[in-house]
């Protein structure tokens, strides 16, 4: 190719070798590291021909190359390239067809003018500068003496007449190696042969080997030849690679392709490897809730295929088995089985991986007494753990050293210290070792005596069947120990530490006995004691005798005197019919405390609440009781009283009723009462209902209403001091208003127009305000009482009987009967219940309060209050019948 030409230089004499410098661009050139090659290449006329720039085994082609060409006449260019720009100079084509291709000039239908002297100069890139390559090579072109040529316009031996009969050699061809075996196994021969399709002998074989993973290509020296066949007998694994063969002969050389020979081999035995690395006899070791990772190696090829069996199960396939946090289950025996799946190969290993662990929580120190309380044992324990821990005590005054001066052992250890030499307050380790604590483990415990002494108590328990003794002292390393004792010193029970408890069975012989316990301590030279003495309780009340008046409270105090133990006898309360007082009873109520219990009787009652009240208390070894009398009091009973007025208003459904009071007395207030004054025959009258109550002590009247009037009302009333209520009056019915009718007249004898009618009725006519005399009445009481000198009684205004108003039929009279009491106050329906045969009622109002005995609950008064007019006196007709 002779067009084409692209460079702007003008391609003129030798100065052209001084260009590769100025290409350099500045670049740093590492001078005395120049690469030269000088080499001698045949050709053949009319056939190709390559020519390389530098060594055969660069790795990279030339950033910038240039090639020229001296023959019979001075040096002249052929070619540069620079990247991926060629250009060919003019005048090449002489050479034959000139091409370059990464820095290589390839010469097509070469012709003899191309032989002589080639040189290349090449800039050759390497990491952070560029190297400086030449080549020269001396091109030889057989052929060109046989026959003509153009250039010598065919002028040779030839055409002189002596031409040359020889046939021209011919370059070998491109060789290519056949193996016996793509892929053998190690140990069994391979062969490798290579081959050529033409070339002119002699011929010459050189082979190249290259690893697996690259690198430079290598004489296989010492494997077995070096002619057309290469024999590797027996192969082994450092055979396997790239397999290249150059075949040479005078006209050319030329290298095959490389081809790969696979050799099989493995697996190895396997190599066991673990992490972290703690190595030990018979294996490795790892503590509990580590990472551990294992690993295994078995060369092979192809690359081992790895499974994991623990304790002779699969666990996991794979060249690396990681085991997150190890558990003391995952300790056992590892096999890594590797396996070669082409060759159905296997081998094996085992290791032994043991699994540390501390024992569970850490080491309790603990102390006793012992040697007769006088010595202190000190113990450590931490069980569990693998391997178990050591254990050591160290004292207050010892240094930490390896095995102390009290030794260590695994799992518990124990020391002996006399106490009479150990100060109170002193301090002990116990220092524990393990392989899967770094930083190990401890105890520590300090000896002391607690401060104070002994606390005794005494209580009884089940029903008072038994006594229990308590003594305790707590605290102190070792406790204190405690025992009891009886007053004699008769050791009681067993020693026991910070507390001890007899029981016995309760009785009276316990009363007033005394017990003592004894404590004692190594670190204490004297021992201590605490004394209890068992008591049967004692009372005393606040006072022996109560007196209060009735309706109010009265309080009753009583309490355990102290000293001795009282084993928690209970307080109780008894009233005055021997029932026992308990919470939530309306009448009592119960305060109570720790040793006193007070009885407070509400509204206190006469005669029922008085008595003798009781105090009581026992426990488990005797009772005591204590009497507390209670007297209630009534209050004085106040004047009597006596009606002075009751009258009915004019429409009969109100009265108005006066009084007046007699003696002297306190009083609180009045109350009337009323009833019906007529019943049915044969009926006893019915009971009294107030009518009014709560009357201020100052009044003295009261207008009542609500009233029937078609019933006959009989009233009374009386003088209440608080709860005592005095003699009731006189009952009496009302008059009529207006009619000629009289309320009440009082029995003082018959004076002014009094008359005796045939039929035993006796007449009487007085005003209002006058006093009569009738003689020859009968007491009720058959004495004398209200009687004058002559025997007559006075009548007063306590009982009348009216006379009926003009056109009204007269009321017929009664006879008197025997045993009326007459001149006792008595209403008018006592008169009409004897007429009618039916026996009166009880009553005895001779005592003071015997009335309010029988008084319904006080309602408010029916009446207004009354008026202040008053009515004028009327004169009544006193009728009486007497028996001759």
């Amino acid at each position: 190719m002779e067009h084409g030409w692209a460079l702007p230089l003008r391609w003129r004499g030798p100065w052209i070798l001084c260009l590769l410098p100025a290409l350099a661009g500045g670049q740093p050139l590492a001078a005395g590291e120049v690469a030269y090659k000088e080499q001698t290449v045949t050709g053949v006329r009319g056939r190709a021909v390559e020519l390389s720039c530098g060594p055969a085994a660069e790795s990279a082609a030339p950033a910038v190359v240039f090639w020229s060409f001296t023959g019979s006449g001075p040096p002249r260019a052929v070619a540069v390239g620079s990247g991926g720009e060629v250009a060919v100079a003019p005048g090449a084509g002489t050479l034959g067809r000139v091409t370059l291709r990464n820095g290589t000039l390839e010469l097509r239908e070469l012709r003899a003018a191309a032989q002589g002297r080639f040189l290349c100069q090449g800039l050759f890139p390497e990491p952070g500068r560029l190297r400086v390559g030449y080549a020269a090579i001396l091109l030889r072109v057989l052929g060109g003496i046989w026959g003509g040529s153009r250039q010598d316009g065919g002028k040779g031996p030839a055409a002189s007449g002596a031409a040359d009969s020889r046939v021209p050699p011919v370059p070998v061809s491109k060789p290519f190696v056949r193996p016996t075996a793509a892929v053998a196994p190690e140990g069994e021969a391979v062969a490798l042969t290579c081959a050529v399709r033409e070339g002119t002998e002699p011929l010459s074989f050189s082979w190249q080997h290259r690893e697996p993973r690259g690198g430079p290509s290598a004489s296989p020296a010492g494997l077995g030849g070096s002619g057309a066949e290469l024999r590797l007998t027996p192969a082994n694994r450092s055979h396997a690679g790239w397999y290249a063969c150059t075949v040479h002969n005078e006209v050319n050389n030329r290298t095959s392709e490389p081809i790969y020979l696979d050799i099989v081999y493995g697996p190895d035995e396997p190599a066991i490897s673990v992490e972290p690395f703690s190595p030990e006899q018979g294996g490795f070791s790892a503590g509990e809730r580590e990472d551990v990772v294992l690993s295994c190696l078995a060369p092979s090829n192809p690359p081992s295929r790895y499974v994991w069996l623990h304790n002779g199960s699969q666990v996991h396939t794979g060249q690396t088995y990681v085991i997150a946090a190890i558990a003391r289950a995952q300790a056992g025996t590892y096999t890594c089985l590797a396996e070669n799946t082409h060759l159905h190969t296997r081998t094996q290993a085992t290791i032994i991986l043991t699994v540390y662990y501390p024992p569970a929580g850490s080491p309790s120190c603990s102390v006793l007494a012992t040697g007769d309380l006088r010595d202190v044992a000190l113990r450590c324990r931490w069980l569990g753990g693998f391997p178990p821990a050591r254990l050591r005590w160290v004292g207050p005054q010892e240094e930490e050293e390896e095995e102390g001066v009290m030794g260590s052992s695994f799992s518990m250890a124990a020391s002996i210290q006399p106490g009479a030499a150990t100060r109170n307050g002193s301090s002990f380790s116990c220092l524990a070792s393990h392989p899967a604590l770094p930083q190990g483990a401890a105890c520590r415990t300090t000896l002391w005596v607690p401060a104070g002494g002994p606390s005794c108590a005494a209580a009884a328990t089940k029903g008072d069947e038994y006594v229990m003794l308590r003594c305790r002292w707590e605290g102190g390393t070792p406790p204190v120990t405690l025992r009891w004792h009886d007053g004699g010193g008769r050791a009681l029970g067993d020693p026991a530490p910070s507390a001890a408890v007899l029981v016995l069975s309760a009785d009276g012989s316990l009363g007033g006995r005394e017990f003592v316990c004894a404590a004692a301590h190594p670190l204490r030279a004297a021992g201590a004691e605490c004394r209890l003495r068992l008591e049967v309780p004692k009372l005393e009340a606040e006072r022996s005798e109560v007196a209060v008046l009735e309706g109010s409270e009265a309080r009753l105090a009583c309490r355990r005197r102290g000293g001795g133990t009282d084993l928690g006898a209970a307080v109780a309360w008894y009233d005055a019919k021997e029932q026992e007082v308990t919470p939530g009873l309306a009448k009592y109520w119960l305060e109570r405390g720790e040793a006193w219990v007070n009885l407070t009787i509400r509204d206190a009652e006469w005669p029922g609440d008085g008595g003798i009240y009781r105090c009581a208390a026992a426990n488990a070894v005797g009772s005591a009781s204590l009497p507390v009398r209670l007297r209630v009091d009534r209050y004085p009973a106040p004047p009597n009283v006596t009606i002075s007025k009751l009258r009915y208003t004019r429409a009969r459904t109100e009265v108005r009723l006066e009084w007046r009071t007699q003696g002297t007395g306190n009083l609180t207030g009045f109350v009337v009462q009323r009833r019906q004054a007529k019943k049915p025959p044969r009926r006893v009258p019915g009971p009294w209902e107030t009518a009014a109550g709560d009357i201020e002590p100052h009044s003295r009247d009261r207008r009542l209403g609500g009233l029937d009037p078609a019933v006959v009302y009989a009233f009374r009333v009386l003088a209440v001091n608080h709860r005592t209520a005095g003699h009731p009056s006189e009952v009496q019915t009302p008059g009529e208003v207006g009619r000629g009718c009289c309320s009440v007249w009082a029995e003082k004898g018959l004076s002014e127009g009094q008359h005796l009618h045939r039929d035993g009725t006796a007449e009487l006519s007085v005003s209002h305000h006058h006093r009569a005399s009738l003689r020859g009445l009968p007491s009720s009481d058959g004495g004398s009482n209200g009687r004058d000198a002559g025997g007559h009684r006075d009548i007063v205004p306590s009982r009348a009987l009216c006379r009926p108003p003009p056109g009204r039929p007269p009321t017929a009279a009664r006879p008197a009967l025997p045993h009326e009491p007459i001149g006792m106050p008595e209403d008018a329906e006592t008169a009409a219940s004897r007429e009618d045969g039916a026996a009166p009622a009880p009553e005895d109002p001779s005592a003071p309060g015997a009335a309010a005995e029988a008084l319904p609950p006080l309602a408010e008064p029916l009446s207004a209050p009354p008026d202040t007019t008053d009515d004028q006196p009327v004169n009544v007709t006193i009728t009486v019948t007497a028996t001759p």
